[in-house]
Parts: structure tokens; sequence; C-alpha cells
């Protein structure tokens, strides 16, 4: 069987519109990277925006309505509101993939396991929504799309289409590590909830936490590589890149141990801290 070149597959799993079919091309990609070629050269595309869902309803984020994770209702917008950031991830890791050339072999091996996982995360949360409480005919009562969500890690994915050291910088080092201070502030808001469906998003958002560590360090380590190949001193370049972004800043609390873990250092964590 003659197999697609990788990038050109990935390109194909971004655009695509089905929830389903982008999941499995997903999970399928970093397998065949260890069997195939990677084309490295620029990748010409007709359309540079992900392939996504009629639904959910993007809306601006002020708009977006608070309700207490105490009630199903609440519960499941919050694990929606995740879903969301996970759909959004895959596409991410995709992105990252087919349009950024000139990068090492390992460079796109890294980011086709990142939208493998991804994927992996976005099924278990969405498997979550859909068994909370079903309707009459037997339909699940929620699902990726029921509440509206906003578009705030695209916008950055965006941003910086045109500079793989600002991706690498502003996108899984600031807005995915913002997860990592996140998660277990939620967690324990759903331990506070104590009920079976909220005990059972605490161990999934145990399994996120563990493999967005890895995430984060795989855009660490290509921030910093991209940093040493162009002569960049990495925090001072991060600032700089922040500023000229855009970005949001980063404000505490900070999950010193995981950010360790993803290949913040100390020295930057001290400054984050100060």
């Amino acid at each position: 069987m003659e197999l697609p070149e990788l990038r050109l597959a990935a390109y194909k799993a971004f655009i695509c519109q089905d929830i389903e079919e982008k999941q499995a091309l997903s999970s399928e990609l970093y397998a065949y990277s260890a069997i195939n070629n990677i084309a490295t050269e620029d990748l010409i595309a007709p359309h540079t925006g992900p392939g996504i869902p009629a639904k959910p309803e993007i809306i601006m984020p002020l708009k977006l309505d608070k309700k207490s994770v105490f009630t199903l209702d609440g519960h499941a917008a919050m694990v929606h509101s995740i879903c969301h950031i996970e759909f959004n991830a895959i596409n991410l890791a995709l992105d990252a993939v087919w349009r950024f050339a000139h990068m090492p072999v390992d460079y796109y091996r890294d980011w086709l396991r990142v939208a493998k996982e991804e994927a992996y995360h976005f099924d278990l949360l969405r498997t979550h929504l859909r068994g909370l409480q079903q309707n009459a005919d037997g339909t699940p009562m929620y699902d990726y799309g029921s509440f509206p969500a906003h578009g705030g890690l695209w916008d950055m994915c965006e941003k910086t289409k045109d500079d793989v050291t600002a991706r690498m910088a502003l996108v899984p080092r600031t807005l995915e590590a913002r997860g990592l201070d996140a998660t277990p502030l939620i967690q324990a808001k759903l331990r506070k909830a104590n009920t079976p469906h909220a005990m059972a998003a605490v161990a999934i958002l145990d399994i996120i936490l563990r493999d967005e560590i890895g995430h984060v360090a795989v855009g660490n380590h290509w921030y910093n590589w991209l940093c040493a190949r162009d002569g960049h001193e990495p925090v001072a370049y991060f600032r700089q890149l922040q500023d000229q972004y855009d970005a949001p800043k980063l404000r505490a609390p900070f999950n010193r141990d995981a950010r360790l873990k993803a290949g913040f250092s100390s020295t930057e964590m001290d400054a984050l801290a100060q």
C-alpha cells in the first residue's frame, strides 16, 4: 500500500470538517510517521483555516454564560469548554505539521504524536459529555456543539502563521501552558462537587494534565532549538514576541512543578513568580 506524504495527509486532516474522520486521521498519522518519509519543503495549500463542524457557535469570550459546576448543566458546560480546547489543539498540532517547512523530521513526528494525543483527549471528554444524561429518545442530552464556545486559541495560531518561532513561543508555551496552571484548580472544584460524574472528570483531567506536560515540553524544546539556531536569548526573545504579537500576559498562580517538567527553567519560573 502506498502511503500519502505525511505533511499533505496532515493538511487533509486539518481541513476535514467531520469530527470522527478528523479524530481517526489524527490518530493514524503518527503511526505512519515511523514508516514513511516526511517532506520538509513548502506545502502550497488552498485553504489555511481549519475544518470545523457547524457547531459549536463561536462567540466572544465575554458573551459566554458562567454556570455553576455543581449543577449538571454547569458540569456539562465546563466539560464542553475543555472539549473545545482539545478540538482546537488537534487542529493546532496538525497546523504545526503542514504549515511550517524546512524543520527537522523529528519536529514533524513530535507534532504528529501531539495530534494523536489531543484526539484521544477530545474523545475522552466527548464520551463523558455524551454519557451524562440521555433524552427520552435515548440520544445524548449533551454533545460537542451543545454550548457556544470562543476562538481564542485559534486566534493566536492565526497571528503566528508566518513565524514558527512565534508559534512555539505563544501557543504551546503560553496558551497551552496556562492549562497546566488551570487544571488543578478545575479539579479542586470538581472534587468539591464530589458526584460520580465530577470524579470521572477529575480522572480524565489527570490523563490530560500528564500528556499536556509533554505537549508543552515539545513546544519548549522546539522554541529553544529555534532560538539557538537563530541566535536569540530565549527568555528575552519570548518577552519580545509577547509584545510583538500582543499575547496574553502570564499571571499567577503557576503550576511550578508541571511547568518545570514541561521544560521551563527555574530561572524563568522565578521571574514569572515576581
